[in-house]
């Protein structure tokens, strides 16, 4: 038997850009609870990127990447009778800015040869190109929603 949902918590906005997002994205950045090296890296990749994009600013940026790499589908294994099969279902708002954000720091905490901060401003920098291993691993969620499609209706 279920119990209630937990309710969700409010954030409160980051100091430097008055942002949910930019907490968000410190919070799943940091480790140990060590926030402000979190911040330090967050807000260095920032400006990073303020250096190499001067035209748009990094906030703007940052949330057309968060846009770039939020998967529309995914699959979710659903067992039927001895089967189990992959369902493919539509990610809520909530999970796709969590995938995201998530697949953006996993990946460049995966790039070596360089700190942290200039890894995350790479990330960036590629999703809001359209490009990296961000969006690789958006585009294989979306391929396996779309090679699973004849089981959508196991909803």
């Amino acid at each position: 038997m279920r119990r209630r949902q937990a309710e969700k918590r409010t954030l409160i906005p980051d100091v430097r850009y008055n942002n949910e997002l930019v907490a968000r994205l410190i919070n799943t950045i940091m480790l140990c609870g060590k926030k402000s090296t979190a911040q330090s890296i967050v807000y260095g990749a920032f400006d990073l990127l303020k250096e190499r994009k001067s035209d748009v600013e990094p906030l703007d940026l940052f949330l057309q990447a968060l846009e770039n790499a939020k998967p529309r589908l995914e699959v979710k294994s659903r067992r039927v009778g001895g089967a189990t099969y992959q369902v493919p279902l539509e990610v809520p708002a909530g999970r796709q800015v969590a995938l995201a954000m998530r697949w953006l720091v996993t990946y460049s905490r995966g790039r070596k040869g360089m700190d942290t901060c200039h890894a995350l401003a790479a990330e960036l920098m590629d999703a809001y190109n359209n490009t990296g291993n961000t969006i690789k691993k958006r585009d294989d969620v979306h391929r396996m929603a779309n090679a699973n499609k004849a089981y959508a209706h196991f909803r």
